[in-house]
């Protein structure tokens, strides 16, 4: 077919794309009055026009595909018989296949985020939890309708960020078993699941198996069960010999690893339902506080080339890693040209006072510092005061909830109270290990902070300490130069707001080194928190960053330790005045493992000669005794009491043991 050529009502622009039976192309219907619409025109090949196999498998497709309706299914128009030769109209999904995002990912060594292969895993999820559920419109039962193609050829990535499951060509009905033979191996080669390549019957957990070896391939960059001989590659899916996964190590998350797991196994009975694996899917990217899928794929398409950057964006000049480019950026028409915000800007406090003029950065600064707030006038080179927030450069550090510090809420806090020697350990503590989500707030005279909790893990951290800025703390390091920072800090409007990614957009940062420095700068603003001696503390529950922020990494009990390993000596001995004649015993049942704090040795021995019948004092004399610093014998017990290891208790009682009907009394 060439351009121009008609097939029924529709007119050839260009070829698209070939299959195993049929040809896509590029059409598009004219209609009366000015209509027109731009299709997909799939036709099946004139080799096989004349097969009955190939006729009846097209005409399948065609009644299947009929009847489904569903935001994350390719639709289709209509279908014809031109000359013999078969043809349906589709929807045109503008963008790539799944297929070709993985071959240019893999070509430039580049992993696809952990975010964008959820996103897309999930969509399908949600394409197959639809098309399993369908019932016939008639007597209202199950279709049993099963796509038995899930393939990277078959998922569609359109330009804006949306995911399409098509190709319904070999998908089974079960009122259609006739279609094909029972015992003939279908689908392609790496993309079965095991009863697919046994010939055993299917059901709906070989569509959910497939799509688990999709998300294993977007995540390891290559095939699950390998390349190389048909035989060897089908012997991998009969057996599911996993052997790339566990090698991936923590390439690939925990929680990830382990839905991966439970969707590829051997017996079908143990799969999860599409629908099941849709939701556990949406509860990692809740978690782990993903957003923004569509966006963050389609920012993927075209950092990689696949589709043109949207209109009025500016493509990075340097690779950018996978967790870095994170929000839209503004396209403010009235300055910030091109990304970059040059102007000087004028701020007038709250109290009145006019100052400036100031760059962009310092700008930035003062809101971030919480100087100034999103209803701050200010002046954009020379224009007349706005607040803040109807600068679009600045929409990312007035809208983030994690950046706000004027009238913040505290009405809602369920814990509060005055912050002294090592008190936030207990705090910090009980949040982790009762796994609560919400809001952290320290603050005293001069400063603020605020340390999110998703399910008792640290998400996301905000200061209003100047020296705690990203760009403060890469300057004191030696990472980057003032200059740089400054130069990152002028590009934010073009970044969406993030230094990080200004800086590996640049070429000033690897994003590898930008992870190492967030992680490190991040642990710093928390231990700094743990130094606090005066101020006041409120968790405020349920509340979220909702920051974009990548996992941190950071282990809490670690921290823990950390900071009481950081505290003077002086509190320690101060907190643990009031229990010094007391005995301490070993809580039989702690919340946490004792292990989980990786303590040093030193300490371990002091934790382990809690025994019930040694008082805080006891200790400290047996260090002395031997001539041993007491410094760790304080450090050991704070951390036992204070963490859940150890608690007051009678002088005869062991640890753990239980006391008799009299002792109670």
């Amino acid at each position: 077919m060439r351009p121009g050529d008609r097939i029924g009502d529709y007119v050839v622009e260009s070829w698209l794309a070939s299959g195993g039976m049929a040809e896509v192309y590029v059409a598009r219907r004219v209609g009366p009055h000015g209509f027109s619409k731009q299709v997909a025109l799939k036709r099946i090949r004139p080799q096989f026009a004349r097969d009955p196999e190939f006729v009846a498998l097209f005409v399948e497709e065609a009644r299947v595909a009929a009847r489904l309706a569903h935001p994350n299914v390719v639709q289709v128009f209509d279908f014809g018989e031109v000359d013999r030769a078969l043809y349906l109209a589709m929807e045109l999904v503008r963008g790539p296949s799944l297929s070709a995002l993985l071959a240019r990912a893999a070509r430039r060594s580049e992993e696809i985020p952990l975010d964008v292969a959820l996103h897309v895993a999930t969509e399908v999820a949600r394409a197959l939890d639809y098309v399993h559920r369908l019932r016939d419109e008639a007597s209202g039962e199950p279709l049993g309708l099963v796509h038995r193609d899930v393939s990277p050829g078959n998922v569609l990535l359109s330009a804006d960020g949306h995911v399409k499951l098509g190709d319904f060509g070999i998908a089974r009905v079960r009122e259609r078993d006739d279609i094909t033979d029972e015992g003939q191996v279908r689908g392609k080669l790496g993309y079965m699941s095991p009863e697919q390549v046994v010939g055993r019957p299917l059901d709906d957990r070989s569509d959910v198996f497939t799509l688990g070896t999709l998300l294993a391939e977007m995540l390891l960059l290559r095939p699950l069960f390998g390349r190389g001989r048909e035989l060897d590659v089908l012997l991998r899916i009969r057996d599911v010999d996993l052997g790339e996964l566990d090698a991936a190590g923590d390439r690939i998350p925990a929680d990830v690893r382990g839905v991966l797991h439970r969707v590829l196994q051997r017996d079908p009975a143990r799969r999860p339902s599409a629908r099941r694996l849709a939701g556990a899917l949406e509860e990692i990217v809740r978690r782990r506080g993903f957003a923004h899928g569509p966006f963050r794929l389609r920012r993927t398409l075209e950092h990689l080339g696949l589709v043109e950057p949207t209109a009025g964006e500016v493509r990075p000049t340097a690779e950018v890693g996978p967790w870095f480019e994170v929000e839209e950026p503004s396209t403010d028409q009235h300055g910030a040209e091109g990304g970059v915000s040059p102007r000087l800007y004028r701020v007038r406090t709250d109290d009145g006072r006019l100052v400036g003029p100031m760059s962009y950065p310092a700008l930035v600064r003062m809101l971030v510092g919480g100087r100034i707030h999103s209803r701050t006038p200010v002046s954009r080179g020379g224009e007349s005061f706005r607040p803040a927030s109807a600068l679009l450069e600045l929409r990312r550090f007035v809208t983030s909830p994690a950046l706000q510090w004027r009238g913040v809420d505290l009405a809602r806090a369920v814990r509060h109270g005055p912050l002294g020697a090592a008190r936030l350990v207990p705090e910090v503590f009980a949040i982790v290990v009762g796994g609560r989500t919400g809001v952290l707030h320290l603050w005293d005279e001069r400063r603020r902070k605020k340390i999110y909790f998703v399910d008792g893990r640290i998400e996301f951290v905000a200061s209003t300490d100047p020296n705690e800025l990203l760009g403060e703390f890469l300057v004191a390091r030696g990472m980057c130069l003032r200059m740089e920072v400054d130069m990152a800090l002028a590009l934010l409007p073009r970044y969406g707001g993030r230094l990080g990614d200004a800086l590996v957009g640049l070429g000033v940062l690897r994003p590898v080194q930008l992870v190492r420095a967030i992680q490190a700068q991040v642990r710093g603003k928390l231990l700094e928190a743990f130094r606090w001696r005066t101020g006041s503390f409120a968790f405020v529950p349920g509340e979220r960053s909702q920051e974009e922020a990548f996992p941190l990494g950071i282990d809490a009990y670690e921290l823990l330790r950390d900071a009481v390993e950081a505290a003077h000596p002086a509190e320690l001995e101060a907190a643990l005045a009031p229990q010094q004649e007391q005995v301490l015993r070993r809580v039989a049942s702690p919340p946490v493992a004792l292990g989980s704090f990786r303590l040093p040795e030193t300490w371990l021995r002091w934790v382990e000669a809690i025994d019930g019948r040694q008082t805080v004092g006891s200790l400290l004399a047996r260090a002395g005794s031997e001539g041993l610093d007491p410094t760790v014998v304080y450090r050991a017990l704070f951390l036992a009491t204070r963490c859940g290891l150890a608690e007051p208790g009678r002088c005869d009682e062991g640890p753990g043991r239980p006391r008799s009907e009299d002792e109670a009394a």
